[in-house]
């Protein structure tokens, strides 16, 4: 099951870089950021609430929530540096350079999770990068 909301997932961010790109014409980068976020927000917390799933959030641990906060951030960040790229270059070039974040999140879970990289991982890394190298 986790394969389809992956697929799902590359499939709703290539029309969130459409969609941004039309969307950021005559904008700032940030107040377009900060409209999606007022957006993603608004809609995570529907889906909460109604979905009767907040119960939780009392239990949640000052480990869990640093976590979370770091991730908030890093994407809040993500977001910002991706929406500026938008906006003063092609959504042709942007969208595979922000697919590097494949290559780093690898690298980064083999040095801090200690997750494996095997041989085909280490392949399939190089080809993702020399293939943005070749795009641009």
């Amino acid at each position: 099951m986790w394969r389809i909301y992956a697929i799902l997932s590359a499939f709703f961010a290539a029309l969130t870089a459409i969609f941004a790109k039309v969307g950021i014409q005559g904008v700032n980068s940030d107040l377009a950021t900060a409209i999606r976020t007022t957006i993603i927000l608004l809609l995570t917390w529907g889906i909460v609430l109604f979905g009767h799933k907040a119960e939780g959030i009392t239990t949640i641990t000052w480990h869990t929530w640093l976590f979370l906060i770091l991730s908030g951030v890093s994407t809040g960040l993500s977001w910002l540096f991706y929406f500026k790229a938008l906006q003063l270059g092609d959504v042709s070039r942007v969208a595979p350079i922000d697919k590097l974040s494949i290559v780093f999140t690898i690298l980064l879970a083999f040095i801090f999770l200690h997750e494996k990289v095997t041989l085909r991982v280490l392949i399939g890394s190089l080809l993702i990068s020399g293939g943005v190298f070749l795009m641009l």
